[in-house]
């Protein structure tokens, strides 16, 4: 199921919340057995597939296919059971049968009342539903796999998941409204703002005693939304719509840059918000103080709450995040493969699950074993791209440039520290982005040896961990370098 894609469950108005807690679990069903399978895999032979209903202990899906039924039945059936009963012990049988659902959008779940008696005060499912709709515009985009507990935590970017959970489990916390994140392309952000959403929607625990209703857009939608308003001279409504809610998450901030009246709105809208209680969590490629084109009074607001980086990917968290999603997908990738993977395919976390994905399909689909060898085969091209993505002589270039040094010094005999810490970065960053071994590494810095790159890495990565504006340009660079 790609992301924004989602069916209308047709729920009757006699049955009340009972369906629509049914919608929510079928929901999380999809994407977890998606996480697992991988997307490939689950477009082939999944994507069609549909909730046909729920009668006394058993569930019904649909496919639209005979040939696509048996498939899913003899390769998925027993794992749709499990799933279907980890989410709801009622379900004794999931029977899938050929027919089809009208597809259309289903409504994330992040307006759950606190229990069924509440849910029944509040009126016909499908009116809640619509009413959600109006209010949250883009909320049914949440993608279910992204959850708090899928997401693997490591160094670069546990500040950043604290502060989601913290803000999850007390929404408008002091220090705490609006969460900024931000962080370069595939790194999370996006994630953990639906894990957000996803764990605000669950149903109220004593610390929520009532529902909270998120909105969650991106910042093109808020735009496009807000010029619609004014089109058809609904601004008001527009502004209820969005000051109603209990949380409001804009992702992709920067898309509002050069977007001045639309800035204005968000800026009102932020602290209508704010003033009234409600949590803001936003997120964008920069941190605030380098979104160069926002309104000062924008970027200071963004900046008076929690602002936390997401940095770029370590390898142990890389091959930490394969490990995993290997795992859940029941693969049995060989250790030696999700190493290579966790070297070479540096950039981003999507790009990495996009390429570990498409090796467990090709191996499903044609009965093959995952090796070293059929990894380089299937994924020639992403790792083609990875290897001429950047040199070690660009490298050098752009450190010395940053740190305004002779590039000559990069291979010189030099030991002064404005001239040696710059050609360490330079070394990290060689280690972090090429696929050059230690020793040719060396050899690109005046002959040295093996061990002076190894200790340049684990110097650099010392001093990232205790000084936080070196660890901010050691960043810059390698995102111009990756950019």
């Amino acid at each position: 199921m790609a992301a924004g894609e989602r069916e209308e469950i047709d729920v009757p108005e006699h049955q009340g919340h009972v369906e629509a807690q049914l919608a929510g679990q079928w929901l999380r069903v999809r994407g977890r057995l998606q996480s697992e399978v991988g997307d490939v895999e689950y477009r082939t032979w999944l994507r069609q597939m549909t909730f046909g209903g729920f009668d006394g202990d058993e569930v019904t899906l649909r496919l639209p296919t005979r040939f696509l039924r048996d498939w899913a039945r003899s390769h998925y059936g027993d794992r749709l059971n499990a799933l279907w009963q980890a989410e709801n012990p009622r379900v004794r049988r999931v029977d899938i049968r050929v027919g089809q659902v009208a597809a259309a959008t289903v409504v994330a779940a992040a307006t759950v009342a606190a229990d069924p008696g509440e849910a029944a005060d509040a009126g016909p499912a499908p009116a809640r539903a619509e009413e959600f709709r109006e209010r949250a515009g883009d909320a049914a985009a949440l993608e279910p796999r992204f959850t708090f507990d899928s997401f693997v935590v490591g160094k670069p970017n546990e500040f950043a998941y604290a502060c989601a959970r913290r803000v999850a489990e007390q929404p408008a916390c002091a220090g705490f409204n609006p969460l900024f994140l931000y962080g370069g392309v595939g790194l999370g952000k996006t994630h953990l703002m639906h894990a957000i959403a996803w764990d605000l929607g669950a149903p109220a625990e004593a610390r929520r005693p009532r529902p909270v209703s998120v909105a969650y857009m991106s910042a093109e939608r808020f735009m496009y939304r807000f010029i619609a308003a004014i089109r058809s001279r609904a601004t008001m409504e527009f502004k209820e719509q969005l000051r109603s809610v209990d949380v409001l998450m804009i992702d992709d901030l920067q898309f509002l840059i050069g977007k001045d009246t639309t800035q204005e709105e968000f800026f009102h809208t932020f602290n209508a918000l704010v003033e009234a209680g409600k949590q803001i969590v936003v997120s964008a490629d920069k941190s605030p103080s380098d979104l160069s084109g926002l309104e000062d009074r924008v970027r200071t607001r963004l900046g008076g709450g929690m602002v936390a980086d997401l940095h770029a990917t370590t390898y142990e968290l890389r091959l930490s995040i394969l490990e995993t999603k290997a795992t859940r997908a029941g693969a049995d990738v060989p250790t030696k493969v999700l190493e290579f993977l966790a070297h070479k395919i540096t950039s981003n976390v999507r790009e990495l699950e996009g390429a570990l994905n498409r090796l467990i399909a090709h191996a499903n689909l044609f009965a093959r074993p995952i090796t070293l060898e059929t990894t380089q085969e299937v994924l020639h091209d992403v790792l083609r791209a990875h290897d001429r993505r950047v040199t070690i002589d660009e490298i050098q270039r752009r450190v010395a440039e940053h740190w305004n040094i002779r590039l000559t010094d990069m291979s010189s005999a030099r030991r002064a520290r404005q001239v040696a810490r710059p050609r360490q970065v330079a070394m990290f960053l060689a280690k972090q982005l090429t696929s050059r071994s230690l020793p040719e590494i060396g050899k690109k810095f005046g002959n040295r040896d093996h061990t002076t790159v190894m200790h340049a890495v684990q110097r650099v990565t010392e001093l990232m961990a205790l000084d936080a504006a070196f660890a901010e340009d050691v960043e810059l660079l390698r995102r111009m370098l990756e950019s």
